[in-house]
């Protein structure tokens, strides 16, 4: 029998959903991974827990960690402060920092998203060149990446490596799609899947969703995803909202990349700007927007790159131990600066 991947899976689970659509279309992901605090000799310490690492815990401890970056007025990165310059709450509620770190450096897991629908066809090939070039800057031994295309399909072109020459393979393998796929998932298992008569162009938010659930979310520790595309979304069996609960479950901060070829639309303008917003704003990324030029192409994956090398961490216990599955808002605050931050997180639920 042949192995069945996790891909095939969840093309099995929406083309229940198509066949009946009244049912939930997926169980609640699993939360965060429950993680435990440094082991010490000495728990009462705190002078080492503010720039102890946040890569082992202690068996039993829930700890919420929090990546983040600190910027002035003009968006410029504010590097090495102190501990005692954040205060943070949940909830509105005001936590104990129990753990920083400046200028993390933990292994990335990065997940790269393509758009190959037919508003890419001028620009794919600049958007391989631009991300290949990333990836050899920012992969490091033990970072982690895979790379993702959608359009009319989903497909799963490489999956997790660290090694940047099966990355950037990948990323040449895209190719535009802009309705070969005659009602097919490519790339999740298979097979005609039947459609309810929607039409079929970009599924975005399918793919966002896949991404954040079937690959981030299977792992710990620093994580990002960066999308590639316009925003916009046509045929996807969820919503945008299903997309950004499953990126916040995943603990992954998510960077857009708005770009397109403008004379796809007419010399007009695309309109997924303000979806894209919203999902970036809620995991502690931001939207970029590149129109169709390769300097300002380079200049974003340079930005997030730059962000990505100077983040602050931070680990604590929440005062709220119930574990009901609910989302938990987080708020990180500087009197002198902006905080790029995730808005929350999602609790575990007792088993």
């Amino acid at each position: 029998m042949p192995k069945v991947s996790r891909f095939q899976y969840l093309a099995a689970v929406l083309a229940l959903f198509v066949l009946y659509p009244a049912a939930p279309l997926f169980g609640q992901a699993d939360a965060p991974p429950e993680r435990s605090a440094p082991q010490s000799n000495d728990d009462t310490s705190t002078q080492d827990d503010q720039s102890q690492p946040l890569s082992t815990f202690k068996t039993g401890v829930d700890v919420v960690q929090l990546f983040f970056n600190v910027k002035d007025k003009r968006g410029a990165l504010i590097p090495n402060l102190p501990r005692n310059d954040f205060q943070l709450l949940e909830d509105g509620k005001p936590q104990n920092i129990k753990y920083f770190s400046v200028n993390s450096d933990l292994p990335l897991t990065l997940g790269i998203l393509i758009d190959a629908s037919g508003s890419q066809q001028n620009v794919l090939d600049m958007e391989k060149q631009v991300g290949g070039a990333f990836l050899t800057d920012i992969i490091r031994e033990k970072d982690l990446a895979f790379v993702l295309s959608f359009d009319v399909n989903v497909d799963l072109l490489q999956d997790f490596t660290s090694s940047t020459r099966k990355l950037k393979d990948a990323l040449n393998s895209a190719r535009i799609n802009t309705g070969g796929g005659g009602g097919t998932i490519g790339g999740l298992g298979g097979g005609p899947i039947p459609t309810s008569g929607a039409p079929k162009g970009t599924l975005l938010y399918d793919a966002i969703y896949l991404a954040a659930h079937d690959e981030l979310a299977q792992q710990v520790g620093r994580k990002a995803m960066i999308i590639l595309t316009d925003g916009e979304d046509q045929g996807s069996r969820l919503r945008v909202q299903d997309a950004i609960e499953a990126a916040q479950k995943s603990d992954s901060i998510v960077y857009v990349l708005m770009i397109a070829d403008r004379g796809f639309y007419g010399g007009g303008f695309y309109h997924g700007d303000s979806e894209m917003k919203k999902l970036s704003r809620e995991t502690g990324g931001r939207v970029i927007d590149v129109g169709d030029k390769f300097d300002k192409l380079k200049d974003a994956f340079d930005q997030i790159a730059l962000e990505l090398r100077s983040q602050y961490s931070v680990g604590y216990t929440p005062t709220n131990t119930v574990r009901d599955g609910s989302f938990r808002k987080i708020e990180i605050h500087n009197k002198d600066y902006k905080i790029q931050a995730r808005a929350g997180y999602y609790a575990r639920a007792s088993q």
